[in-house]
């Protein structure tokens, strides 16, 4: 079971970000505001690392689950491996000291300036997702005489049983090549002398909470690989994605144990690198926000508050739960079935719907596993600032990232003259 919010708990009835008071880093850093916790960060990281014993593997984190440098920096000390989808993505590995030999490049749509910089950089493989990018990545090579070392995505048609914008393993999604097609396009990489052919890659969606969708695209994979060895053709590791779920609303998760104990069972003699980014950092961080208004009519109570869809998109985007809790367990107030929404003009400026809860205005509340395609999915829409974050470890907090400027949001801007 995967663990909830360790880094998060009430003491003495209030919130606290380990060992700070929710309400002191309000009154530092004001709202919104992310948290990040340090601890939760490192132990989830930890859990995958040490569940693979001596087998040789490498923990690839999502970079796109949440990117911020400090984030990068706290999983780059710990050894950690990155799965990144863009050259923004790759150059703050960098910046945070990532090592590109650890990287794995995923993405349906690498750009040649993308393709060269990380051969330049020496990433560690790139995840190929269509037999045009395999020509360019080898035009590429070509042109700068180096050797790309490659891995196939492949789609192996399990359904992942999430939502359907996190799917990514069945035929009508866009990602990776049929498994009936990779044979072919592992034999041409195979014959050419600009590409490396050194895995097989496999990622069939994201929030995924029981191991039999995992279990069912290995089971295809192995067939594969053993076709592959049977051409002579040699696989160094398997890269079977992430997608791992977390507890949002009391969801029974997978025990991550128990999961890469049988993939080991089932993968003797070769390395596995698996790509885990909302399991590591999803419940590792939460959104804060305060209550501005309060607003009741016949039908519908209201929280307006001063978070909204460009700071936390998920409720909106995907209809997704976050848990919420009152900084201030005790907090005396209008008891209602709450709607809260934000200042957007969008109807669809939610962060959640129809939650038990006592509120004032001027209370603070605590979306929960907000740490996950929170930040990183957020935009400017309205001409609002991205707000600050702010990472937390034991007693100490600091800045990771200043809340932009109503000036930031127009500084590229130029009046046609």
């Amino acid at each position: 079971m995967h663990k909830k919010h360790l880094g998060f708990s009430y003491k003495n009835q209030i919130l606290h970000a380990e060992s700070v008071a929710i309400t002191d880093l309000m009154a530092v850093y004001g709202s919104p505001l992310y948290v990040y916790s340090r601890m939760d960060i490192e132990n989830n990281w930890r859990e995958f690392d040490q569940a693979f014993g001596d087998h040789p593997h490498l923990v690839c984190y999502a970079v796109k689950a949440n990117s911020n440098l400090a984030v990068l920096n706290v999983l780059a000390k710990l050894g950690s491996g990155f799965d990144i989808v863009s050259i923004g993505e790759l150059e703050r590995v960098l910046v945070a000291g990532g090592k590109a030999g650890k990287c794995v490049f995923s993405g349906v749509a690498k750009t040649k300036i993308e393709i060269e910089r990380a051969l330049e950089v020496g990433v560690r493989c790139f995840n190929v997702e269509s037999a045009s990018e395999l020509s360019r990545i080898e035009s590429v090579a070509r042109s700068v005489g180096k050797q790309a070392p490659i891995s196939i995505r492949v789609n192996p048609n399990v359904d992942a049983k999430t939502h359907p914008y996190i799917s990514t393993g069945l035929k009508e999604n866009k990602f990776g090549v049929d498994m009936s097609n990779a044979i072919d396009l592992y034999q041409q990489a195979q014959d050419s002398k600009y590409l490396n052919v050194q895995g097989l890659d496999c990622h069939i969606g994201s929030q995924i909470t029981e191991v039999s969708p995992f279990l069912d695209a290995l089971d295809k994979v192995l067939v594969l690989l053993k076709q592959l060895k049977d051409k002579g053709i040699g696989i160094t590791h398997l890269d079977l994605g992430g997608g791992i779920g977390i507890d949002y609303e009391g969801e029974q998760t997978i025990d991550i144990q128990n999961y890469i104990d049988v993939m080991i069972s089932k993968v003797e003699n070769i390395e596995i690198i698996l790509e885990p980014g909302r399991a590591i950092v999803g419940n590792a961080g939460i959104f804060m926000t305060k209550v501005e208004f309060l607003k009741q009519n016949s039908e519908h109570s209201f929280a307006i508050v001063d978070g909204a869809m460009n700071d936390l998109l998920r409720p909106s985007f995907y209809n997704a739960y976050h848990q919420v809790l009152p900084i201030n367990k005790n907090a005396k107030g209008i008891q209602a079935h709450w709607d809260l929404v934000g200042p957007i003009c969008e109807t669809g400026d939610f962060l959640a719907k129809n939650r038990a809860l006592s509120l004032s205005e001027g209370d603070y509340l605590a979306l929960m596993s907000a740490g996950a395609y929170g930040f990183t999915m957020s935009s400017n829409y309205n001409t609002r600032p991205r707000v600050a974050e702010v990472m937390v470890s034991g007693t100490n907090h600091q800045l990771v990232r200043q809340r932009e400027s109503v000036q930031d949001l127009f500084a590229q801007e130029r009046l046609y003259e």
